[in-house]
């Protein structure tokens, strides 16, 4: 995603967790909450499970599945160019015995030839060939000899002949070629947790699928529904992804916190704004053919559900900041170890809200360039129901984000183990102390992190004072 931003924590690092020590009475607290959490979203699943029976009901009562409407697939066999001007009828132009978008063979411009893959029911052992208008967009995508798209076909009734619609292109064996790509780079460069995020991905894809999308679609509160399906899939990703471990446990505490604020901000934003949910051609359909659900509660779901991916980046990111640096200065106090954490949050809270912003910026740009070209002050397009539902998406998801950092990072803080006392050096002095002999020697001498800044000035500028005469005695004799 866009924002570059750059990571440096080492997700489930076993050697930084085997040299940080854990409070008792945190890990206790830290247990507790995450326990009932979890079995409330184990019942808040199996209360709200979704019923099987209203959803098929309701889409075969649409005219797009009517009785006996099938969607063959064909090659293209010919791409004819884009029409324009007043020669756009003449793509247009039915076929004799035909209906729908069928063109007939004098067709000049905005239509595709193209050979069914299978025959009909009526065509016997022939695949028919038919010429289909296409829209302009299509005739200028590229689209050539050889390519694949898929068809509507309605069967003749009554004294209507069997009409045929160009439907999509057929694109499956590119995205499959980009999603092989995508796992063969993952499985390269992350290895094995890379390969375990993407199985927590499917994990997340098979809740959207089979719990959240059937659960709203039987009128369930999109609230709930959100709170629970989230729940579950940060649960089981980022144990999946990033271990079993008090480390992991705090960032999903911290996880489970922004969702709750995001979905908070969420609900009364969608209720002061007056948002309706249905801001474009796909939302009044779906409200059209869906009466059980309200369009409000989809919004709703839509706003907690879109802020989880750079929500679970921030906390995970935090939690490892406060254990890495614990591991490095066990001396160092809670509060000092908070606001070190809270620097490192700072620089990742400003490249995380670039990332959110020019995320739903891209995902928006037909609908800003469209709302540019009107002539009307940008005060009234922001006011626009699509304007609105993305701004109001982006600053619940960017608040939930911003107020999960020093809570989990204060998390964090308060799990880890309290500061160690500094070990006294031999001969009473500090550790480091021109001088003195420094603790902790190995190797011949060196300290096993290697040589101090007092080791290398002590070095330079020759050995100390004799501070006795029986030292002073002692070094003229060995000389």
């Amino acid at each position: 995603m866009p924002g570059g931003h750059a990571h440096s924590h080492a997700h489930g690092s076993h050697d930084t967790d085997a040299k940080v020590t854990v409070s008792t009475l945190a890990r206790v607290g830290l247990t507790l909450f995450l326990v009932l959490a979890a079995a409330a979203t184990v019942f808040g699943v199996v209360r709200y499970w979704p019923g099987d029976a209203r959803t098929p009901n309701q889409v075969s009562t649409t005219d797009f599945a009517a009785p006996g409407v099938t969607f063959p697939v064909a090659e293209v066999q010919k791409v004819l160019p884009l029409c324009e001007g007043a020669d756009a009828g003449t793509g247009a132009k039915p076929a004799e015995g035909q209906g729908g978008d069928v063109v007939g063979s004098d067709a000049t411009c905005g239509a595709i030839t193209v050979q069914l893959e299978q025959p009909t029911a009526t065509s016997g052992d022939v695949r028919p060939v038919v010429s289909v208008s296409v829209p302009p967009a299509i005739s200028t995508s590229g689209l050539r000899d050889g390519d694949t798209v898929q068809l509507l076909r309605i069967p003749a009734q009554d004294d209507q002949p069997e009409a045929y619609s160009f439907l999509q292109v057929q694109r499956g064996a590119p995205l499959s070629l980009m999603l092989a790509l995508f796992l063969v780079v993952v499985a390269v460069v992350a290895r094995w947790r890379g390969l375990l995020a993407l199985v927590g991905l499917g994990f997340g894809g098979l809740v959207v699928v089979k719990f959240m999308l059937p659960a709203l679609l039987d009128g369930q509160s999109g609230l709930l529904v959100a709170l629970i399906g989230s729940s579950a899939i940060m649960f089981v990703v980022l144990y999946l992804a990033h271990g079993l471990s008090v480390r992991t446990s705090t960032a999903l505490a911290g996880t489970l916190f922004g969702v709750g604020i995001t979905a908070g901000l969420g609900l009364v934003a969608v209720d002061l704004a007056r948002l309706s949910g249905v801001a474009d051609d796909e939302g009044a359909t779906l409200a059209s053919f869906v009466t059980t659900m309200s369009p409000q509660e989809l919004l709703t779901c839509a706003i907690i559900v879109a802020g989880l991916g750079v929500l679970n980046d921030v906390t995970i990111t935090q939690s490892s900041a406060v254990w890495e640096l614990r591991a490095a200065a066990p001396d160092m106090g809670r509060r000092e170890l908070f606001h070190s954490g809270m620097r490192i949050g700072r620089d990742h809270i400003a490249s995380t809200i670039y990332t959110i912003v020019f995320a739903y910026a891209g995902a928006a740009l037909p609908v800003l360039l469209l709302l540019f070209l009107y002539d009307r002050p940008v005060l009234d397009l922001l006011q626009t129901e699509s304007m609105s539902e993305e701004i109001v998406r982006t600053l619940a998801s960017a608040i939930g984000l911003v107020l999960a950092v020093p809570v989990t990072t204060a998390i964090a803080a308060l799990t880890v183990g309290p500061a160690k006392a500094p070990r006294a050096a031999p001969n009473g002095g500090e550790p480091g102390e021109p001088g003195r002999s420094v603790p902790a020697r190995a190797h011949g001498g060196v300290d096993a992190a290697g040589p101090s800044a007092a080791d290398l000035v002590r070095a330079a500028s020759g050995p100390p004072p004799p501070s006795t005469r029986a030292e002073a005695r002692s070094r003229m004799s060995s000389g």
